[in-house]
């Protein structure tokens, strides 16, 4: 058997017993319309609880100008308007949009997202050292409450490593915290400098340990010893560049996520990354129903993603909680 087989029939053993307890919505799975980026047309099975937050997706609107387009497809149709597509078909109501480094340290696209989608959203901007303090609190008052650090590849990236602790002094003051898109060896070897910033530090797709070794890699070790001093939160997002096998079960991702789960679940959110930028130039993009129902695999139990999904969001991101 190959690996996608097995892949697939961990995924298949994982809804069957999600089935049996009666978590998923069986018989509720009704074609609608289709979500631009977004492979599929069924709903998501796993029924999300109310206020639902999805942590981790960005906005793509062609009124604002990309400054620094990444090489590759780029997603044209990845409007507010779009993205609520996707909303009726997870479920989730509440959302954070984060800058795509296509539009540089301009915000536009994300505070004018913030403006639309109203008090159900917050937002994650990229800025440069030279920001006035006058566009911080303009950004506070838009619903911006992070800082993002894409930094995975130097050629492309927006933001220097050097910019980091002193964007994180500006914005401690804001009770904002800053974001990382790194890869695992990155994160192992700038362990210092991440330790002693004065922020919380949020780290995406799950903090892309080096695989084949995953769990077992360096990084994955500084991410949890960050959770364990309660300075960190990890965004359970990006299966697709967590894994070497692929969907449906992502059993590589699967394995990180779940050991988050077991050892904080207090400190994780869940993010789709819709539009899936950096799947653009694959054959086919991700399904996001599969990526919702693949949540009540790496975490079975409703209170627990109940908890990531709409109580850690609310400790985060500053939601109203009730």
């Amino acid at each position: 058997m190959n690996e996608r087989a097995i892949g697939r029939r961990f995924f298949l053993a994982g809804a069957a017993a999600l089935t049996a307890s009666g978590t998923l919505r069986a018989g509720e799975g009704r074609a609608q319309t289709p979500v631009p980026n977004s492979f599929g047309t069924e709903p998501a099975k796993v029924k999300a609880a109310a206020n639902a937050s999805d942590c981790h997706m960005h906005i793509y609107d062609p009124r604002f100008p990309q400054a620094t387009p990444r090489p590759g497809k780029i997603p044209t149709n990845a409007t507010v308007t779009d993205y609520r597509l996707l909303q009726k078909r997870n479920g989730t109501t509440r959302v954070v949009v984060v800058t795509p480094r296509n539009y540089g340290t301009d915000n536009r696209v994300t505070v004018d997202a913030l403006s639309q989608l109203g008090s159900n959203s917050r937002g994650v901007a990229v800025v440069h050292p030279d920001v006035a303090d006058s566009e911080l609190k303009a950004l506070d008052g838009a619903g911006i409450r992070g800082i993002r650090f894409s930094l995975q590849d130097p050629a492309t990236a927006v933001v220097k490593w050097d910019m980091v602790e002193p964007l994180a002094k500006r914005v401690a003051d804001l009770g904002w915290h800053v974001q990382f898109n790194l890869e695992g060896q990155q994160i192992a070897e700038n362990a210092d400098l991440l330790g002693r910033l004065p922020t919380q530090l949020v780290f995406d797709h799950m903090g892309h340990p080096t695989l084949p070794a995953g769990i077992d890699h360096v990084s994955h070790r500084v991410i949890r010893g960050l959770i364990d001093k309660g300075r960190a939160w990890v965004k359970l997002s990006g299966a697709y560049s967590n894994t070497r096998i692929g969907p449906p079960a992502y059993p590589d991702a699967t394995a990180i996520a779940q050991a988050f789960v077991k050892a904080a679940p207090e400190r994780l959110v869940w993010g789709s990354d819709w539009p899936h930028p950096s799947e653009q130039n694959k054959p086919e993009l991700p399904d996001d129903a599969l990526l919702f129902d693949l949540l009540a695999v790496w975490a079975p139990g409703a209170a627990t993603r109940r908890r990531i999904l709409v109580e850690n969001p609310e400790n985060l991101y500053g939601f109203a909680k009730g």
